[in-house]
């Protein structure tokens, strides 16, 4: 009995931490989904109360113009940052992975320590960057007499934010392809070399289809991070009017539960990007996974 029950016993915190912080409030953001207010009475005296509503709120999600008008904007915004920010971090990973690179351990920190700066700071940093009145940029332009430069305007916009994206980006998805570039045995490189291969010509045929796997991984992760865009809109909104407090789909669940007081029908809007980017997240997986591995995969 012992024997059998210590598995459980070693598994039960995490259990039970899974079940309090994931189960427990998808299953109650579900329950919510289904409720919403109504008024009951009329007149003067009516009284705003909640009941089960159904489909209703996935009606309304659905039939929302701005709510679907927010993915077209994540998807111009992804286009744009998802290529830039793996293209980035595969070529440095291959350069760090060089054999004559010098001050390694530098340069891999270097890259990655913007990764510790928290989303929000980082935000907050570039938005001040690109407001006119503080952006030394802006200050180089005019001096040059090609400015001032409007970093907020569309379609500017997706490149700006998108290069906040580059901050933090760039090294958590480098440290993760550099790995798996570190554990190619030395021995497919030296037999490579042994037959006149350049380096150019290693990190294209050997180490670029070697490291397949976490490309496809770092890639996933992009594509979810992309969907579930909020902090970098969201925190340079108030520095400019092209940004609206609905531009991404997270931020109109946001103002939706909060400033519209409709807990219901952001419970919906949720529960509706949660299966949008399951669906998505799975068939760009199949897809990469058939592109890489071949037809068994």
């Amino acid at each position: 009995m012992r024997t059998k029950a210590a598995p459980w016993l070693f598994a039960a915190p995490a259990i039970v931490f899974f079940v309090l912080f994931l189960v427990l409030p998808i299953g109650y953001t579900i329950y919510l989904s289904f409720r919403g207010f109504h008024i009951e009475g009329g007149g003067a005296f009516g009284r705003r109360v909640e009941a089960f509503v159904g489909l209703d709120n996935y009606h309304a999600t659905l039939t929302d113009a701005e709510f679907l008008a927010g993915f077209g904007r994540v998807l111009l915004y992804g286009i744009v940052s998802i290529p830039t920010v793996l293209g980035l971090a595969l070529l440095f990973a291959l350069l760090l992975d060089t054999p004559r690179v010098r001050a390694r351990g530098f340069a891999r920190t270097a890259i990655f320590l913007p990764y510790a700066v928290p989303g929000v700071i980082a935000s907050l940093m570039w938005g001040f960057l690109y407001l006119p009145s503080t952006s030394p940029i802006n200050y180089l332009a005019e001096r040059l007499h090609a400015g001032p430069l409007d970093f907020f305007s569309e379609p500017v916009l997706y490149f700006s934010l998108a290069n906040i994206a580059l901050w933090s980006g760039v090294g958590f998805n480098m440290i993760i392809i550099y790995t798996s570039l570190r554990a190619i045995p030395s021995t497919v490189y030296e037999a490579a070399r042994l037959d006149g291969a350049s380096e150019v010509q290693i990190a294209w045929r050997i180490k670029i289809p070697l490291v397949a796997p976490a490309l496809v991984l770092t890639g996933l992760f992009s594509v979810i991070g992309t969907l579930q865009l909020y902090n970098e809109p969201a925190t340079v909104r108030p520095m400019t009017s092209t940004i609206s407090r609905s531009w991404s789909p997270l931020m109109e669940i946001y103002e939706e539960a909060f400033a519209g007081d409709n807990l219901g029908g952001a419970a919906a809007s949720s529960v509706v990007l949660a299966l949008g980017i399951l669906v998505i997240s799975l068939l760009l997986l199949r897809f990469l996974q058939r592109r890489t591995f071949g037809g068994n995969a």
